[in-house]
Order: structure tokens, then C-alpha cells, then sequence
């Protein structure tokens, strides 16, 4: 079984600042960047198609938008001790057992613990180990994950600090109720993709030409759920949500997202004025650690028809089991490199499909879209067999850099066929956007 020889942290930077691409009230100037690693081992693989040999890795990221991306490679550099000489049978025996190895450094866990870059770097860890997992089965990460049997599923979990909300007899229950079904599901997202919205036409700092020829282009191409940045000027949120809905229409579905800008009075009172515009979701309107500031919000703004959603910065599954156990959120919006990486995110699938609560992935960022497919299309096949209220988020930004980007069509994920977590970026995109020395950064 191969065994983990090395790691490659490189520090991966993005300048879409210059173009104001993943502008919002809270972050005007992001440059999209991924903290990126490689988990070498002593092995090959053949990739399918070919007759050609080539190194088993496994890729993994996590993101963050610029400044500090140096942190978090150094953080993932931090847990090579815990991973080089152990083995890939080690992980696959029980991945749930060694994500708590992973995580149960005491020295490291005391500048988290589950929280912060330490946290973002263990997301990193656990995706490249995934991915690895993946190609050396020679299947895509959704499909590893649904042909596993329920309690293979079960071992993938550490349930410590959440079983007062979900044990493992009810989250095996969940998982069993739908397994003999599974391949229903499966024939249904491979012929019809998974739903999706988008964002790319709502950033903040976009002018009105641009966000009107944005949405004519979204409908053109048949999306039904868009999303737009708020909470910077209400008149000029309002001035922005009346140009939507002029070119969208009042039929389609349209999300809005403070980034936490606002104290609770004021999220209410400003989504009180954009009600008029019929949202779905006011996403993030106060501090992501707030429970009982969203569960406030959620109350005040259920008679007039709007759900409150969160999860782009929720760090761990003990902030997700308190959200729901508050009744804080309509939407659960998991982020794939936020929390602890794969392992962590199956726990708050099930946390919310425990509650009634749909999972819509949070996806605005560099690979965000490639990981979360895998991640919604899991869901969807063995934890709740509904696409009801679930969409993915889709932003179309860097996807070019991926050995294997996402597929769209009609607004919807087409399910990735490829071995691997989808996370593994082309050799010239990693050298042209290395920071500081990279080509693109030494242009400027």
C-alpha cells in the first residue's frame, strides 16, 4: 500500500482585484488564492485512457483571498509530522480515526482548535488525502463516497461534540434508509446534472452595464437562481436588486449576501426595505459566530418570506449543529476548505439532513466549485434523495487551471467522471501564479 513520502506546500495567488472579480460589502479587492499542497508517495498510477504510468498524489487546497495565504501554507507545513511514513491503507481502514490523528496534535490544536489557518490547513490535508483515496481507486470522490456501504460512511466521522444533536445510530439510520436506492440517484444526476446559481453578475464593485449585460447572459444561458452582493448602501442596493429584477424578471429566484457587514437591528431593518424584491436568502447578514444574532434575524424576517443562510465562514461541525439546533438557518451553506475537509463535511451533511435543512454549498472561490460537486452530488444520492432547495453555487472564475474543471450545462453541475477530487491544477497555472516569483505576479 503506498506510503506518504513528502509534501509540496506552494503558495498560489490570483490578481482578481484588478478586476473587482469577488468584490462584496466586506472584501472589496479579494485576489482569489489557494494555500496548495501534494501529498507525495512511493507509488504510480495509470491514469484511465492511457498506457502510461505516472506518480500517485494527492492534491488538496484551501482558500483564501490573498494576504495571510502565506500562513496558512506554513500551518500545513506544520502537520507534515503527523503524515510522512504513514500509509494510504492506514487512512482508508478508518478515515474518521485519522482525521482525529490529523486534528489531535495538542501543540498545533492549541492555536485552533478547528478553527482559524490551522484549521484551513488541516482542510487542505484531508482534501489532498481524499483525492489521493480517489485516483487510487480510479473513481471520482462522489462516486468513492456513495459506493461506500453505510457504515464504511459511518467510520469517515469523528462525532465527538455533536452527539447530544446526531449519534452514530441515527446518522447510520439516515444513511441505510436511502442505500438501497442509491443507483436510482445516481442515473438521475448523471443524465441531469445538479442545480446550480450563480454570482458571477452580482459582485459589489461591478457598474450597471456590466451587471445588466451579466444577467441577460445568466438568462440567455438558462440560469434560474441568481445571487447579488448587498449591504454597502441600501439606496444603492435597492437601485442594483430593481436593475435584476428588470432584466430576470420576478419568475426566477434571486439571493442576496451581506458578508457579514451588518450588526442584527440593522440586517433586519435593511432586508425589510429589499423585501420588496422577493430574496430567498439574505446570506451571512451578521457575524458568522453569532447563532443566536441569525436565529434572531431568521424570526424577524420569516413573515416576510426570507430565509436567513450561513456557512461560507462556519469552521466547524459544532457551529453548524448549534445553527440548527437554534432553528438559525433556512440554508445550510457548507464550504468545503473552511471546515476540516472532507471528513468534516459528511458530518454536517448529516447534521442537517437530521434537521430538514438543504445543503447549498458555498463555491465562490478558486476550486471551491470543482470540491463542492462532489460534496452536493454525495449528498443528494445517499444522505436526504432530494434536489428540493438545493442549489450549488457556481462563480465562473479560474476554472481554466484545473487538470479537470466543472462541467456546466442549463445552469446545472454535470457530475465529474475523472479519479480524484477535482482539485489538481495544471503545472503552468501553479508556476505562472506561485507568489511572490511567479510570472503573473512579477509582470506587475
Amino acid at each position: 500500500m503506498p506510503r506518504f513520502t513528502a509534501l509540496t506546500v506552494r503558495d498560489i495567488r490570483f490578481p482578481t482585484s484588478r478586476q473587482l472579480d469577488g468584490s462584496d460589502a466586506m472584501n472589496p479587492d479579494p485576489d482569489y488564492s489557494a494555500a496548495y499542497v501534494v501529498i507525495h508517495t512511493d507509488c504510480a498510477v495509470q491514469p484511465p485512457g492511457t498506457n502510461t504510468q505516472e506518480p500517485l498524489e494527492g492534491h488538496g487546497l484551501s482558500f483564501t483571498i490573498g494576504r495571510g495565504n502565506d500562513i496558512v501554507c506554513a500551518a500545513i507545513r506544520a502537520h507534515e509530522h503527523l503524515l510522512i511514513g504513514k500509509s494510504l491503507e492506514e487512512f482508508a481502514e478508518n478515515p474518521g480515526a485519522f482525521w482525529h490523528h490529523l486534528n489531535g496534535d495538542s501543540q498545533l490544536r492549541w492555536i485552533g482548535p478547528d478553527k482559524g489557518a490551522i484549521h484551513l490547513a488541516m482542510a487542505a490535508l484531508v482534501n489532498a488525502l481524499w483525492d489521493l483515496f480517489a485516483k487510487s481507486v480510479g473513481k471520482p470522490l462522489w462516486r468513492v463516497l456513495v459506493d461506500f456501504t453505510p457504515e464504511e460512511l459511518i467510520r469517515c466521522i469523528d462525532f465527538r461534540y455533536i452527539t447530544d444533536a446526531l449519534n452514530q445510530s441515527e446518522a447510520l439510520d439516515l444513511l441505510q434508509r436511502l442505500a438501497p436506492t442509491k443507483s436510482q440517484r445516481i442515473a438521475t444526476v448523471e443524465a441531469t446534472g445538479y442545480p446550480a446559481y450563480t454570482t458571477s453578475a452580482g459582485w459589489l464593485g461591478y457598474d450597471d452595464d456590466r451587471l445588466r449585460r451579466l444577467c441577460r447572459e445568466a438568462v440567455a444561458q438558462g440560469w434560474t437562481h441568481l445571487k447579488i452582493k448587498v449591504g454597502r448602501d441600501l439606496p444603492d442596493d435597492i437601485r442594483r436588486c430593481t436593475i435584476i429584477r428588470e432584466e430576470i424578471g420576478m419568475d426566477r429566484y434571486l439571493m442576496t449576501d451581506a458578508n457579514q457587514v451588518w450588526d442584527v437591528p440593522q440586517a433586519i431593518e435593511w432586508m425589510k426595505e429589499l423585501a420588496r424584491f422577493k430574496p430567498l436568502w439574505i446570506e451571512e447578514p451578521t457575524s458568522p459566530d453569532d447563532i443566536l444574532g441569525h436565529a434572531t434575524i431568521a424570526r424577524a424576517l420569516e413573515p416576510y418570506g426570507i430565509g436567513v443562510a450561513t456557512g461560507e465562514h462556519g469552521m466547524n461541525r459544532v457551529l453548524f449543529k448549534q445553527l440548527l439546533q437554534a432553528k438559525a438557518i433556512r440554508f445550510c451553506q457548507i464550504d468545503s476548505c473552511r471546515l476540516g475537509g472532507v471528513n468534516e463535511v459528511l458530518a454536517v451533511l448529516l447534521l442537517a439532513a437530521k434537521f430538514g435543512v438543504p445543503v447549498c454549498p458555498h463555491a465562490g472561490g478558486v476550486g471551491l466549485c470543482e470540491h463542492v460537486q462532489h460534496l452536493s452530488l454525495f449528498d443528494y444520492v445517499a444522505v436526504t434523495g432530494s434536489m428540493e432547495h438545493r442549489v450549488i453555487e457556481y462563480v465562473d472564475h479560474l476554472h481554466e487551471h484545473f487538470v479537470d474543471p466543472v462541467r456546466m450545462k442549463g445552469g446545472s453541475y454535470i457530475p465529474p467522471t475523472l479519479p480524484g477530487y477535482s482539485t489538481t491544477m495544471k503545472p503552468q497555472s501553479l508556476a505562472d501564479h506561485e507568489y511572490p516569483n511567479g510570472r503573473v505576479w512579477n509582470a506587475t
